[in-house]
């Protein structure tokens, strides 16, 4: 089977960033990449369609433009142009069924806070059954790694090592799927996973320390057979009071990518990715994964 990965591009400054960052990531994983773009045919063609463009020629040079600057920037690389007619999260979510990882841009908010989730993010990322990525605008290669000297492309050290991976845990309901995704992005970039756990201290004769003490010994546990089962992995547990979405925020300023999980659940409203992953999405400036899971 030929692996590979998907990432949807619109034209956008973030989708190609998006594009950049998952070709980096197929590189990783050995894999081809997947450039993915969805228009449809309008009787009046979108603002952004230039008056002398028809919109299905439009659509191939938006295409086009994404792919010749991925293949400029990684000549090693495979890389597939898909142009399909449909709604983009239809298309995308089609097409994401049988790949490794989906990647998506996400407009940033501003220097310091994290994504914007629009409309189209937001049912992609609710509905995937398979991991997605979201990184926004201005990333680049170089902040995946620690400081270099100015000047100096990480690629030319090849020591230089990756920031931590950050994988936020909840205990009571550890999952396989977040956990192994997390190890798995340590592994390929030889960079610490950084474990998050957050608890409410509950009502009751348990004492802080006690509670805390409980607390670790639990996230040990939960991680013990992840850890034998990726011995090259260096892993650190940070465990703390409080709400879970600011320990992982927190963490996040340091990091290469977050990992966090969701559990599919319909809502009278529509699908449902939970507060800490709806939270992480909005004020994290990394890239994020959000793995689903049962």
């Amino acid at each position: 089977m030929v692996r590979h990965v998907i990432t949807g591009v619109d034209g956008s400054p973030e989708s190609l960033a998006a594009a950049h960052w998952a070709a980096r990531e197929a590189l990783r994983r050995g894999a081809s990449l997947n450039l993915v773009h969805a228009w449809q045919r309008h009787p009046r063609p979108a603002p952004s369609v230039p008056a002398d463009r028809a919109g299905h020629e439009w659509a191939e040079q938006i295409l086009d433009r994404a792919a010749g600057s991925i293949r400029a920037a990684h000549p090693g690389l495979r890389v597939v142009e898909r142009l399909v007619s449909g709604s983009a999260a239809a298309a995308l979510l089609a097409a994401a069924g049988d790949t490794e990882l989906l990647v998506l841009g996400s407009r940033g908010l501003g220097p310091v806070a994290g994504f914007m989730v629009g409309s189209v993010s937001q049912r992609v990322v609710a509905r995937s059954s398979r991991p997605l990525v979201l990184v926004r605008a201005g990333g680049s290669a170089a902040a995946e790694y620690f400081s270099v000297l100015d000047g100096v492309s990480p690629e030319e050290v090849p020591e230089t090592p990756y920031r931590d991976v950050v994988l936020g845990l909840d205990t009571r309901r550890p999952r396989d799927e977040p956990i192994a995704f997390a190890f798995e992005s340590a592994r390929r970039r030889g960079a610490t996973l950084h474990v998050i756990h957050a608890f409410a201290t509950p009502r009751g004769p348990v004492s802080g320390p006690e509670l805390l003490a409980a607390r670790e010994r639990a996230v040990v546990a939960a991680l013990r057979p992840w850890c034998e089962k990726f011995p090259g992995v260096s892993v650190v547990e940070t465990v703390s009071e409080g709400r879970a979405a600011t320990a992982l925020v927190g963490a996040a300023a340091g990091a290469s990518l977050v990992v966090v999980g969701r559990r599919p659940r319909d809502r009278r409203l529509g699908p449902h990715i939970g507060a800490v992953t709806h939270a992480v999405l909005h004020h994290v400036g990394c890239p994020v994964a959000v793995v689903p899971h049962d």
